[in-house]
């Protein structure tokens, strides 16, 4: 064997000049390319075992990056497939222990007592940072793999999944609110999310909680019950058929067996009702756990229009009541407790300033829902979304609704209120409503 011709395996150790490239050299090859430190000066079979490793995550990564730019869908199934993440869970951990193996390796090999003395601290000092570097965002990675599988485990079920009606996706958004004044959950926000299952054009519908006499197809168990509509005596709101439903499972008997929310059922149902359209899934939100969303984001910015007094009319027995505090008119930054006293302050202000307030605060998470964002928060927007959201939506349907989420962007958002001077709540005209919501649900050419 001709060591001569292998300087870096078999160097002239008396050389401080040599010895100093030499380490430079290998730990920088280390860094960019794990694996070959060995190959060269080391244990050839741990090296190439190494360079294997490397080369097999590049492919993997080119590949995610040609099916992100090329093949958007699959990168989208890839990533909401809960036995895709724990895969690469397990696979991040792997790689950030084999590069503190070979990184301690390399610096083994550098033989740093061997280096200038002025170069020893700047060696060791680039090998433990690319150390940190490369193996913390392995190891970060792992656990945010880890969060998002859980998060989708713990929110999105195993339900059938759906398709488009008469091209679109129907979603109701509930904001439930359960406060300690109230009998039981009643949603306080309802709205529903109608998104072109080709173009991801979206139509947002507001329906007031307090409008009347909402009417049910023939096939919901509720027609039966109020043929002409939802007439329970006096001021019966839509919103109180979530506790109509729970008060009586006995109307959806096959939900409730699958698990589902007869309250839920029942909303669902009034909703087809009100726009005439078909809704495939719902999406509840915990109001009362709405604030740690908000602070797990770090807050929201909100464009107050005037300033706004917070707390109620009048206490539980009817005494009037003083405001507890005010936000004041500007660009705010609000934290979760503020921003749900936005959303439902009732002082001196009507239900349908309420329905604007919760829609600025509803567009403004969605502007600030960004990956940059959402990355480095995500374990506590993970936590708190197990918390926060109660949906039917399967968790197969992620990646069509992540591809539709992304071409939202490219449109303006169609709002529809219905309150007046459009409908009049006490007594609506439901053809007109579902002229409205299907003129505004059109397609764009068809609009044209």
């Amino acid at each position: 064997m001709n060591r001569a011709a292998q300087p870096v395996r078999y160097p002239n150790a008396g050389d401080r000049a040599v010895m100093t490239r030499r380490a430079w050299w290998l730990v920088l090859l280390n860094l960019f390319i794990p694996g070959s430190a060995q190959v060269l000066a080391g244990n050839r079979r741990l090296g190439r075992f190494g360079l294997g490793a490397t080369l097999t995550l590049w492919t993997l990564v080119v590949v995610a990056a040609a099916l992100f730019f090329f093949w958007r869908t699959a990168i989208l199934w890839l990533g909401t497939n809960v036995w895709v993440l724990s895969i690469v869970q397990v696979g991040l951990v792997f790689y950030a222990v084999l590069w503190v193996i070979l990184t301690i390796d390399a610096i083994r090999l550098a033989r740093l007592v061997r280096a200038a003395p002025s170069a020893r601290p700047a060696v060791a000092g680039l090998a433990i940072v690319g150390l940190v570097a490369v193996a913390g965002v392995a190891g970060y990675g792992a656990l945010i793999t880890g969060s998002a599988r859980d998060a989708i485990s713990g929110i999105f079920g195993d339900g059938q999944l759906a398709e488009p009606v008469d091209g679109r996706y129907n979603i109701l958004l509930l904001g439930g609110d359960a406060g300690p004044d109230r009998l039981g959950l009643r949603p306080d926000s309802i709205t529903v999310v109608s998104v072109d299952a080709e173009t991801g054009a979206t139509t947002m519908i507001g329906i007031p909680r307090n409008l009347q006499d909402a009417p049910f197809a023939e096939g919901s168990p509720l027609w039966n019950e109020f043929p002409d509509g939802y007439d329970c005596g006096d001021d019966c709101l839509v919103s109180y058929l979530y506790t109509h439903g729970e008060e009586h499972p006995e109307l959806y008997p096959d939900e409730v067996a699958a698990g589902k929310d007869p309250g839920v059922e029942a909303m669902m149902d009034a909703a087809e009702g009100v726009t005439g359209l078909v809704i495939q899934y719902y999406v509840l939100i915990d109001m009362q756990g709405f604030a740690s969303m908000v602070d797990a984001l770090g807050g929201v910015d909100i464009d107050v229009k005037e300033r706004l007094a917070l707390g109620a009319n009048a206490f539980p027995d009817g005494t009037p009541a003083d405001p507890i505090g005010y936000i004041e008119a500007g660009q705010q930054h609000m934290d979760g407790a503020t921003a749900l006293w936005y959303a439902r302050s009732r002082y001196q202000t009507t239900d349908y300033d309420r329905m604007r307030r919760q829609r600025e605060v509803q567009e403004a998470i969605a502007q600030q829902f960004e990956p940059a964002n959402v990355i480095t928060k995500f374990q506590g927007v993970a936590a708190a979304g197990q918390q926060v959201v109660h949906t039917d939506i399967p968790s197969g349907m992620l990646a069509r609704f992540g591809d539709l989420a992304l071409k939202t962007r490219e449109h303006p958002i169609t709002d529809v209120e219905l309150v007046p001077p459009l409908v009049e709540v006490d007594d609506p005209h439901y053809d007109a409503i579902h002229q409205a919501v299907a003129d505004a649900t059109a397609p764009v050419e068809a609009k044209q």
